[in-house]
């Protein structure tokens, strides 16, 4: 079993997105999970790779992305805390291949809409990552500091998220268009 380093944070960010769209028409949870794989390219080109939904064995609601963070190769097992409309909280434990190897972390991806009073929404994109003990041992093997693997993960982690953020958003307000019009 990975264990994770929940005292350490690796990167952390979270930006947000206006969207024209009413709260109550904005469902998190089902764009999540019936995000086509070319939708989800589109929010992240050319960093995002593939995804698709699934269950845990236990019953769970499960995102599969694969992304290019910086220089690694990311393979996100979301596997859902929270599935709600307006809130969704994603876990994984991640393999992360990078030109070294390869190795774990773990990302806490948060997805929220907030009512604003003009009737619009706003979206935030919130990612955390932990580094595992497999991650340490690998970063100490190819000769890092921890603080100079955090300082490389959240520049590169930043900076995607800062890229996806209105993607998503206006993905999500595309899908509460459609949902209003059915």
């Amino acid at each position: 079993m990975t264990s994770v380093r929940n005292d350490l944070v690796l990167s952390q960010s979270a930006f947000s997105h206006v969207i024209d769209v009413d709260y109550d028409t904005v469902d998190i949870a089902q764009w999540l999970f019936a995000l086509p794989d070319a939708e989800y390219q589109r929010c992240a080109p050319p960093d995002h790779i593939a995804a698709g939904a699934t269950w845990t064995d236990d019953g769970k609601r499960m995102s599969i992305n694969v992304e290019m963070i910086g220089s690694g190769l990311v393979v996100q097992h979301y596997v859902g805390e929270v599935t709600e409309p307006g809130y969704c909280k994603m876990v994984s434990i991640s393999d992360v291949f990078t030109p070294h190897g390869r190795t774990k972390v773990q990302v806490i991806w948060e997805l929220k809409a907030k009512r604003l009073a003009d009737g619009k929404t706003e979206y935030t994109n919130a990612v955390t990552s932990h580094p595992t003990d497999d991650f340490l041992a690998f970063i100490e093997k190819n000769g890092l500091t921890f603080e100079q693997a955090a300082k490389d993960r959240q520049s590169a982690s930043g900076d995607h998220n800062r890229r996806e953020t209105p993607l998503f958003a206006e993905s999500i307000a595309r899908a509460a268009r459609l949902k209003q019009t059915a």
